[in-house]
């Protein structure tokens, strides 16, 4: 055991970013949003339990949203004015970057129906592979990753997945093989 004292302010205090502000806002909106579209999107049945009525959960969701809301936009409009903060434009361009790995996987899921759900994952996880600056030797296994993925999901958790249409090429035997299987 060591006689170290260790600074925890950093896990007690995380450092404050001016980007927050956006985020309070934002899903502070969608809560007001939600709230006034609950009346229209959700029912109340007359002479039936207050606690067995289909409405109750969104509303308790709704009012739980809006009073986190405002005390999370109030907290970051205290932080905004005691600390200050970084450059928001900044910060909410490494936000956007996330976007990027989003459109990856919307493509991935756009293309399984086409090449079929092996073929689909060995090119998505080489292209990954490739994007994140892999070469050599590790882009060339990344299909080997895309291979064990999918018969990790199709043989060991049964996962079924309709074939591509890429597989209706195929000869029947083969086909059949790969739905099931791979």
């Amino acid at each position: 055991m060591s006689d170290e004292t260790h600074d925890l302010s950093e896990l007690t205090h995380p450092p404050h970013h001016r980007a927050e502000i956006v985020f309070a806002v934002t899903s502070f909106l969608v809560a007001v949003f939600l709230a006034l579209m609950w009346s229209s999107e959700t029912t109340w049945i007359d002479g039936q339990a207050w606690s067995r009525q289909p409405g109750l959960w969104p509303m308790i969701a709704v009012v739980g949203m809006l009073v986190f809301g405002i005390g999370e936009l109030g907290a970051c409009l205290l932080r905004n004015l005691r600390r200050g903060g970084g450059d928001v434009m900044a910060e909410l361009g490494l936000w956007l970057k996330a976007a990027e790995y989003v459109a990856w996987f919307m493509l991935y899921v756009l293309a399984t129906p086409w090449l079929g759900y092996l073929p689909a994952t060995m090119v998505f996880t080489t292209l990954l592979a490739f994007r994140l600056g892999y070469r050599g030797r590790i882009l060339a296994l990344s299909p080997l990753l895309g291979l064990a993925i999918v018969v990790v999901f199709k043989s060991f958790l049964a996962v079924r997945i309709p074939g591509g249409a890429l597989y209706d090429l195929l000869p029947h035997a083969l086909r059949n093989f790969l739905v099931i299987y791979l």
